[in-house]
């Protein structure tokens, strides 16, 4: 079922207590959230500063309690550093992003909990707490090493996002012009040693060849970390069909992601413009600090933007799970990684609403289950599985860029 109306706030769902219930049961693992930039770039990592125990509404999207209440039991926090910075000061910003992460986990024991495997993640689930791990944004933060590539997984680094907004030399990115034509020799070789350690090759933000590349080179399932359906908004961050219907065979997941300008049509043209202000007041748009909401908040107050809400990404996931079936498919909501939010998902604590749509639209407890927890730990435990075969196979990769690239 498609909601044709337009995106505007709506009564809660009658079903909403259900949805609750349901994530108590089979929580949220939610495949991105930018919490550790936002801590950076708001305070320095000062977590005395900006304490997310106490509620934090107007920083940010994420905090202990809005994380309790929207039943998330798993969280990939992205480790990621802007593609801006390159070489060793990106492998550097990436360590103390990882760092952050392992921060935030010592301060609230009683609440988050590192996890680098999915018998941990289910650990933490039994205890109560919310399973911590990482994800690395952008293939920048290696630094064309597959040494620096093993460094970020020792250090609990899962998953690796191939490329951010910016193509490298191995890799193109779908915002950026191609550089490598998809993946390179090099790029298909740091697939390679992802699978070999057990690292999530993850393909959200890359070019469609780079897509497709992967998924013809990988040996274990890939995820698309925060990435929706292209058939559903034609913006180029988002899957094509023809790449979800490669899902089943891969075995991966892609987790539908909530950000405006990628799921509805109405809000690209109006993000453009926002992201043009930004610059014309000497920022970034991704820029979230005070000074940047402030931009944003005026812009907004000046030009209403067209609002999302719960429906509009469920429109997603029903084409999601059309084209790619039930067992491939999951969220990833971008929190703290974007300016705006939809109507019900404005921060963590919506996701029950999400699940109360879906179950409007007789999504089955099954299904749902599927949805936001077991598909995520199945991909995480096959990938550790094919990590196992291939380490008795083959040892580490030394290749450089320069042997396989020239």
């Amino acid at each position: 079922m498609t909601r044709t109306d337009s995106p505007q706030r709506r009564p809660d769902s009658p079903n909403l207590e259900r949805a609750r219930a349901l994530l108590t049961e089979h929580p949220v693992v939610d495949g991105h959230n930018d919490l550790p930039w936002a801590l950076r770039e708001q305070a320095c990592y000062d977590l005395d500063k900006l304490d997310i125990a106490k509620e934090q509404h107007e920083k940010l999207h994420t905090d202990l309690a809005r994380l309790r209440a929207g039943g998330v039991g798993a969280q990939f926090w992205s480790v990621y550093v802007p593609g801006e910075l390159t070489g060793d000061d990106a492998v550097s910003a990436t360590l103390e992003q990882i760092d952050a992460v392992r921060l935030l986990a010592a301060r609230y024991p009683d609440d988050l909990q590192l996890a680098f495997t999915a018998e941990d993640v289910e650990a933490a689930h039994a205890q109560r707490r919310i399973a911590s791990l990482m994800g690395a944004e952008g293939g920048h933060s290696i630094n064309n090493s597959l040494a620096a590539l093993r460094a970020l997984y020792q250090l609990g680094v899962r998953y690796l996002t191939l490329t951010h907004n910016n193509s490298l030399d191995w890799a193109d990115s779908a915002t950026d012009e191609p550089r490598a034509g998809g993946l390179s020799r090099f790029g298909e070789e740091v697939v390679r040693e992802m699978n070999r350690l057990g690292m999530l090759v993850d393909l959200s933000h890359v070019a469609a060849d780079t897509m497709r590349d992967a998924l013809r080179v990988t040996e274990a399932p890939v995820i698309f970390s925060h990435s929706s359906a292209r058939a559903v908004c034609d913006h180029p961050r988002n899957i094509p069909d023809d790449v979800l219907a490669q899902l089943p065979a891969n075995g991966g997941v892609a987790m539908a992601t909530f950000v405006p300008k990628f799921i509805l049509p109405e809000a690209v043209a109006w993000t453009l413009a926002a992201d043009e202000n930004m610059r014309a007041h000497g920022l970034d748009h991704l820029d979230l600090s005070d000074e940047g909401r402030k931009v944003q908040r005026e812009f907004e107050k000046a030009n209403p933007r067209p609002v999302p809400d719960a429906a509009t990404v469920a429109d997603h996931l029903d084409h999601m799970r059309e084209v790619a079936g039930i067992d491939h498919i999951g969220i990833g909501g971008d929190y703290d990684g974007t300016a705006f939010t939809p109507a019900q998902l404005e921060d963590v604590s919506g996701y029950p609403h999400l699940v109360a749509e879906l179950l409007d639209r007789k999504w089955s407890d099954a299904d749902l289950a599927k949805l936001t927890w077991s598909n995520a730990l199945r991909v995480l435990r096959e990938a550790e599985e094919v990590a196992r075969t291939l380490q008795t196979q083959r040892g580490p990769s030394i290749a450089t860029i320069g042997q396989l690239d020239g």
